[in-house]
């Protein structure tokens, strides 16, 4: 079974290459973004609106509301089915997005199993009573010197994995990349055609910055005041990037400017580590450089590399 993947850091081009590379194709996107799954949270995911999916189906977004849990199990459960069903209906899947580790969950089947144990272990309790003492930052820190290689694909935020990751270590005595390779190490479980658009930093950060501005100017504050109305701020749905600053921009506690700023170096920063991660994680990928490329044209050069291959 076919699968091509188009990921990489964010704001490189990933959601337009996929549209215009399923219109060449005849194929749909799978969403591999761990924020777009949730519904009503829309311009501060970057989620592609309706003009830009340019009338072909994706899947995975909107999947639960920002109170529902939602895990990597989950999504490969999810993603696994709609992979099927686009091929089984003759179609191509394209898997796109940023967050690697949903993506090697689908390609390489990683069990979940013992981290689900692990999660409701003891020691996953005593971590995440640490975030909430000193900080997520600081939980994230001892991710590092324990396992760097994890801490990079991992944003400070998420709580959740880094507590799993550290209890897993202190637990077994191995890293959770290790676990994570270990995994990988069997087999990919489809045919894959796996490209990683790259493009230089500078160059990104810019697109950061200028889309971060965008977002304001398209109602971003708006939406967390919606979303504020039905949820609760402390929800890890409104942790992400975008959200947790705009909330504090309502409660006065940033000016916009404050909280553009903000929101762009947080963007910055985790554009950073999704590199470090494919760098080290996707081994099965190829970089493509999407600089001064149109959507079109990185479809054009993707297509040419699968049949070459």
């Amino acid at each position: 079974m076919k699968v091509i993947v188009i990921a990489g850091a964010t704001a490189s081009g990933k959601s337009a290459a996929a549209a215009a590379l399923a219109r060449k194709l005849d194929g749909e996107v799978v969403s591999a973004d761990s924020m777009q799954v949730y519904r009503h949270m829309d311009i501060g995911t970057a989620k592609p609106t309706c003009d830009e999916m340019q009338g072909i189906p994706h899947h995975l977004l909107d999947v639960v509301n920002p109170c529902e849990p939602f895990s990597a199990a989950r999504y490969r459960e999810l993603a696994e089915d709609a992979i099927r069903d686009i091929h089984n209906r003759g179609k191509t899947p394209i898997l796109a997005g940023g967050t690697g580790f949903y993506i090697n969950a689908v390609l390489y089947g990683v069990e979940f199993s013992d981290v689900a144990h692990k999660e409701e272990s003891e020691l996953r309790q005593r971590f995440t009573g640490l975030a909430h003492e000193k900080g997520a930052e600081y939980l994230h820190g001892l991710l590092c010197e324990k396992d760097p290689e994890y801490a990079a694909g991992v944003h400070p935020n998420n709580i959740k994995r880094v507590a799993r990751a550290l209890a897993y270590n202190e637990s077994t005595g191995r890293r959770f990349s290790d676990y994570n390779a270990a995994q990988k190490a069997n087999r990919l479980l489809f045919d894959t055609s796996y490209c990683v658009l790259t493009m230089n930093r500078d160059i990104l950060y810019s697109r950061i910055n200028d889309r971060t501005i965008a977002m304001f100017r398209a109602g971003l504050e708006d939406e967390v005041r919606g979303l504020l109305n039905n949820y609760h701020e402390g929800l890890a749905a409104m942790q992400g990037i975008g959200y947790k600053e705009t909330v504090k921009l309502i409660k006065g506690e940033y000016t916009l400017p404050e909280a553009i700023s903000a929101i762009q170096q947080s963007t910055r920063n985790y554009a950073k580590r999704q590199e470090t991660w494919f760098r080290h994680q996707a081994s099965a990928a190829q970089m493509l450089n999407a600089e001064g490329k149109t959507p079109s044209e990185i479809a054009k050069e993707i297509s040419r590399r699968i049949y070459v291959l």
